[in-house]
């Protein structure tokens, strides 16, 4: 049963993550393409992405959240490996929310990449952990 529990664990937060970080990757390289057809067809579709992105990130901080738990204490206090995996989950979060209100083109780019390269790095983060742990 906890065997169960740790794939069904990890594997909502490996979806999550693959609609989050993926996502945005896919999102970003759309959007180029999508400004031709009008100004409204890239916000349109980022709405879109918006309905289903906000869920995924509340199951990785969940499932994060489940994911800490499920350490021992040494894994947690092992290196600042976690310290950096959250502060990237942290200003992914924080970016992406900023990224929605700007009203410029500048500053959609400055916090859309910004959320992106940062989703990343948790990513990255999250593997090594995971490598870690395992």
């Amino acid at each position: 049963m906890e065997h169960a529990l740790d794939v069904t664990r990890l594997f909502l937060h490996v979806l999550a993550a693959t609609i989050w970080v993926g996502g945005q990757l896919t999102l970003a390289a759309l959007v180029p393409a999508l400004r031709p057809l009008g100004a409204e067809v890239p916000r349109a579709a980022a709405r879109a992405f918006r309905r289903v992105a906000w869920p995924a990130f509340g199951v990785l901080v969940l499932t994060g959240i489940w994911n800490l738990a499920a350490l021992s204490a040494d894994q947690r206090n092992e290196s600042g490996v976690l310290t950096v995996k959250l502060a990237a989950v942290l200003v992914s979060g924080i970016s992406a929310f900023a990224h929605e209100r700007a009203t410029s083109r500048r500053g959609l780019a400055i916090w859309g990449a910004l959320a992106v390269v940062s989703a990343l790095v948790a990513l990255l983060y999250g593997v090594v952990l995971a490598e870690s742990a395992g």
